[in-house]
């Protein structure tokens, strides 16, 4: 019988710790919402591995980082975890992760082409495979067809000269009206535009910032033009109250964000509204020939490196890998699939929402593979706030931003400079 504990407080966080008296236990550690609908999955997996009794301990998002970074420095480490893939270089550079391409060339389940080839590549970290997708994540634009129409746009913007028309012509500031929200407290907006150039975010194999970049400049200069240009309000998410109900009152004609908004549309909105809205792959700074990247994202299952229980850890992953598994995972959560098999039928297959994050999924680009990286994107979203506040130009902007990013990195460099010389770079 499988045997399932569930630990919502941070306060009992050693109570699920790996137990080296029962052989068979296994620790699956989870992050948020994710943890109760995997408990949902589990039945099946309990049917064909009776023999492992398996512990899943839920951690609040907003603990979760601290505690995996002190139970792997207290040698508590669960047996596998889910891990967001910003994260995922942080572990890997503390050596707490065990790699898993000999598991994966063994698999009959997991197999590497089946994955959106980007997201697989957030889990490479210096040519080694340290994590299995579990569910991707990427943002993309939510549109109001019927606004669109009025002014003239039969489809969503291809370009950006072409979203910068739209965003002119949907714009009317004095009656608070805005072609898009982009709150100013969050990084990925501008990140997926940065991630659209040809120049990496990060230079010399992630050594210093690259944000002088004419790449980046053209980015953030987009988007500090569409606040400058009232159409987008300089607001943070918390101002902007409910962004649901404005997008349906025509406030926004645009939004960029991810798929759970899909289901968070669907709820809010009324239904004489649903067919008001769809969604669209990001336009790219020149057309479609090439262009329109998205950010690559998501959470990932690994394997610790010091867990007793890899073997029963690597079943649980392919069990959670089966494409059947990952379509009842999005019907449960609205978590999307990593596989382009997991897509091929059932809810997500007929989704007409769904369709456009299917499409951007082939075409995005993971984040700089740094352990540093979540403190430089907050770098990059307080630096953008000051320009759009009037403090910086662009190229103080970018400049300022190299010289905290090289701050930031100055740590890195000291330690590749006396070790081995990375492989690959960084975007």
């Amino acid at each position: 019988m499988l045997a399932i504990c569930v630990l919502c407080g941070v306060a009992l966080l050693g109570a699920c710790s790996p137990s080296t008296s029962d052989r068979n236990e296994l620790t699956f550690w989870t992050i948020g919402r994710e943890g109760e609908a995997v408990l949902k999955l589990l039945p099946d997996f309990e049917r064909t591995h009776p023999d492992i009794h398996l512990k899943v301990q839920q951690l609040p998002l907003t603990a979760a980082h601290q505690k995996l970074l002190t139970a792997f420095a207290g040698g508590s480490s669960p047996d596998m975890s889910q891990l967001g893939n910003t994260w995922l270089p942080e572990m890997a550079a503390l050596d707490a992760l065990e790699p898993m391409q000999p598991r994966v060339d063994r698999s009959a389940v997991v197999k590497q082409d089946d994955y959106f080839a980007s997201i697989w590549a957030t889990n490479m970290i210096g040519g080694t495979l340290y994590g299995v997708p579990w569910y991707v994540d990427t943002r993309l634009l939510f549109y109001r067809k019927d606004l669109l129409k009025n002014a003239g746009f039969a489809q969503p913007p291809h370009d950006w000269a072409e979203w910068r028309r739209m965003l002119a012509a949907l714009s009317d500031p004095h009656r608070k009206v805005y072609g898009i929200l982009l709150p100013t407290n969050e990084y990925e907006q501008l990140m997926s535009l940065a991630l659209q150039q040809p120049d990496m975010l990060l230079r010399e194999h992630g050594r210093y910032g690259n944000f002088e970049s004419a790449g980046f400049k053209r980015a953030l200069a987009f988007y500090v033009d569409t606040f400058k240009l009232h159409q987008a309000p300089a607001i943070t998410n918390v101002e902007a109250g409910n962004p649901w109900t404005e997008f349906g009152n025509g406030v926004y004609a645009f939004y960029l964000s991810g798929p759970w908004n899909i289901g968070e549309f669907r709820k809010r909105l009324p239904a004489s509204q649903q067919n008001n809205w769809d969604t669209a792959p990001l336009p790219g700074p020149n057309g479609p020939d090439g262009s329109g990247i998205g950010a690559a994202g998501g959470s990932s299952l690994v394997i610790f490196r010091g867990s007793r229980h890899k073997q029963a850890a690597w079943e649980l992953i392919e069990y959670l890998s089966r494409p059947d598994v990952q379509r009842r995972f999005y019907e449960l959560l609205g978590d999307m699939p990593p596989r382009r098999s997991s897509w091929a039928q059932g809810v997500l297959h007929d989704d007409p929402q769904a369709r456009a994050f299917r499409e951007q999924l082939e075409h995005v680009r993971p984040s700089p593979r740094v352990p540093e990286w979540e403190r430089i994107a907050s770098e990059m979203q307080l630096v953008a706030a000051q320009t759009i506040a009037g403090n910086f130009t662009v190229d103080q902007a970018t400049a300022e931003l190299d010289r905290r990013v090289d701050r930031i990195l100055e740590k890195r460099r000291w330690v590749l400079d006396h070790a081995r010389p990375a492989t690959g770079a960084a975007r």
